[in-house]
């Protein structure tokens, strides 16, 4: 059900008036163009917004809530950081009084603890991010003769053929990091082959979700995808990490 507009167009409105959420989406679009209606309900359902209620039931959000929206999409785009995470850097900052519209996301790394893994900034919107073959290979660092290679074993593909999203410049770019090492393409086929074996599993997951019709549960199974995927990245690095503590005599 769509939500009448406030009375008060948000440019004129004062610091204590009221938006409806047609309005905070005309806010947030500027900088964050793919938010939709579903997705500013998705994050109340997840409590990381709480909007006032008329007694009608239509949502009215003050400028502190969009600053939380702002922050939380902020978050997600640019560090790709889970709901869980930006739920607690939200809460810490109540705690001690501050406005997150005051405040950028804490980026979150891979450390000794196994915390959440932030993501590359290009990788905000992977599939949006077309690369010709020629930028990948001047971007990544790569040689042509490494990217067919890695092509031929599966651990990066194009998609449209000829064209690569900003998952395949990570990787093209990892790839370089480890040739570094003395690592090449062939020793990293069973990367690609550990990680279809997760897919596999994390689809059965989210799947059910994926294919419902309301834009609510899709949102969801695009958030437990990236939980998923953060738990895994955890796991990987810790089992990595335990593995080689006798090569290192710790």
């Amino acid at each position: 059900m769509n939500e009448p507009a406030a009375s008060t167009p948000p440019g004129g409105a004062g610091s204590g008036a009221l938006m409806s959420i047609g309005e905070v989406l005309a806010q947030l679009r500027v900088e964050f163009p793919d938010t939709t209606i579903s997705k500013l309900r998705f994050l109340e359902a997840e409590g990381l917004v709480e909007p006032q209620r008329t007694a009608a039931g239509y949502r009215k959000y003050s400028w502190d809530d969009v600053a939380r929206l702002r922050f939380v999409l902020t978050a997600q785009r640019d560090q790709y950081l889970p709901l869980r995470v930006i739920r607690d850097q939200l809460a810490e900052w109540e705690a001690s009084g501050s406005a997150p519209g005051r405040q950028r996301p804490t980026l979150v790394a891979v450390g000794p603890g196994g915390e959440v893994p932030g993501r590359d900034a290009e990788s905000a919107e992977s599939s949006e991010v077309r690369l010709g073959r020629a930028d990948l290979i001047a971007r990544s660092g790569i040689a042509e003769s490494t990217l067919a290679e890695l092509e031929r074993l599966g651990v990066l593909v194009s998609d449209p053929p000829g064209w690569y999203d900003a998952d395949a410049l990570i990787i093209a770019r990892a790839v370089a990091g480890l040739a570094a090492y003395g690592l090449e393409p062939r020793h990293l086929r069973g990367y690609r082959t550990a990680a279809d074996r997760e897919v596999g599993l994390f689809a059965q997951l989210v799947a059910p979700l994926a294919r419902q019709s309301d834009p609510a549960a899709r949102a969801r199974a695009a958030e437990t995808a990236r939980e998923l995927v953060a738990l895994s990245q955890q796991l990987h690095a810790a089992l990595v990490r335990v593995g080689l503590r006798s090569t290192l005599g710790r």
